[in-house]
């Protein structure tokens, strides 16, 4: 197992973005927003066409990083988050058809340029970040989308809210502790090998703003 003192680089990293988080917050307003007392639907269908696009844009991008990043337990982890991401589609599926919506309703919509943050910020750093950027970015995208969905269904259960379970099983989800630690242990190899801990951060900011934008997103009305 990895020992604290082999991660302290990472650690440093992760303590920066979550210096950064505390300094200027990433909002969710999608609890409140869920919360209000109307009707959530189009919100939850705009949250979940909007991580349907999500997930088509992961495989792509872990993909890429399996090609780029193949020794150690770089390899391992983006299979991972690959199989992740591939089992998880369809009980989104499951919870879009419960919400009533087609394939047709999540193809190109929501139009809004906040649906697709997340996409580019992932790209990005596939296409052209180092090993530790990836994995942090990874690392952060565990640390606030997974809690983010959770505060989502607690808020519509305080409210009463009638949604269907699909939707809440699917979202009342902490993830995976394990899978956590190993991308941290990802990005301390790509430290190791002089990866830029600057821009393992840079891309985990811009990864997390990318998460307040689906948030922001969902929330919109129409």
């Amino acid at each position: 197992m990895t020992t604290t003192h082999h991660l302290a680089g990472i650690e440093r990293a992760v303590a920066e973005v979550e210096r950064l988080r505390d300094l200027h917050p990433v909002g969710n307003p999608l609890p409140e927003t869920v919360g209000q007392g109307t009707d959530p639907t189009v919100h939850l269908r705009r949250l979940v066409a909007i991580e349907m696009q999500c997930h088509a844009a992961e495989l792509v991008a872990y993909g890429t990083l399996t090609a780029r990043f193949h020794s150690g337990a770089a390899p391992g982890f983006w299979l991972a988050l690959g199989r992740l991401v591939q089992d998880a589609t369809p009980k989104l599926r499951e919870a879009a058809r419960a919400l009533g919506m087609t394939e047709a309703d999540w193809t190109r919509w929501p139009a809004e340029r906040g649906a697709y943050a997340y996409n580019g910020a992932l790209s990005w750093v596939a296409m052209t970040g180092g090993q530790a950027a990836a994995a942090l970015a990874v690392h952060t995208d565990m640390a606030v989308y997974f809690p983010g969905g959770m505060a989502v269904v607690r808020r519509l259960r305080e409210a009463g809210a009638d949604v269907p379970q699909e939707f809440t099983s699917y979202y009342d989800d902490p993830g995976d502790d394990a899978l956590r630690e190993l991308a941290l242990e990802v990005g301390q190899e790509g430290l190791d090998r002089g990866d830029d801990p600057e821009e393992a951060v840079f891309h985990a900011r811009r990864t997390e703003e990318a998460i307040g934008d689906i948030w922001s997103t969902a929330a919109l009305s129409s």
